[in-house]
């Protein structure tokens, strides 16, 4: 419910946003390139960093999702937690929010631009190649996480491998 498909934003390559803890000082978000008016599908296409940041955080009438809705979203694609267990098991990366930067920078205190930040998958966000398959994947069967899985011998004798058994 935060925006539709065909609204458009304006990417003038700039987007100057007002310090509340100095007024005379703003701070200011960038885009490769300044796209003009975009809606989802276009922001998507060259990549709009602006689009995505007013989606994320907000923008003067433009309503974010904010770092919580994000983070929510992110996990249910398997963003920030583990991919799998035995083999797969690997790291969970990161999806950064306030308890994560409190932890990692203490008393530095989470502000829009790290919703802005963290809504492109920049700043502290980090993850696998296997947890970026997977959220692909549920895009594509529709909105089913899957497990990931060896199989083992020809198609028609497929059976799961076991890593008690296996020799790697």
């Amino acid at each position: 419910g935060v925006i539709n498909p065909e609204k458009s934003i304006l990417s003038t390559g700039t987007m100057i946003v007002p310090n509340p803890y100095n007024p005379t000082n703003h701070s200011s978000f960038t885009d490769w390139k300044a796209h003009g008016w975009v809606d989802m599908r276009q922001a998507l296409a060259v990549s709009s960093n602006i689009y995505f940041y007013q989606v994320g955080g907000g923008y003067e009438g433009q309503k974010g999702l904010g770092i919580s809705k994000i983070k929510e979203y992110m996990s249910a694609f398997g963003f920030g937690q583990l991919a799998g267990v035995g083999f797969f098991s690997g790291q969970k990366g990161v999806v950064p929010d306030p308890v994560w930067k409190e932890e990692n920078f203490p008393g530095d205190p989470w502000r829009i631009g790290d919703t802005y930040f963290t809504a492109i998958g920049q700043y502290g966000f980090q993850v696998t190649p296997l947890q970026a398959v997977r959220a692909v994947a549920a895009v594509s069967n529709k909105g089913k996480l899957l497990e990931p899985t060896l199989i083992y011998g020809a198609p028609a004798q497929f059976r799961q491998l076991s890593f008690d058994d296996a020799h790697y």
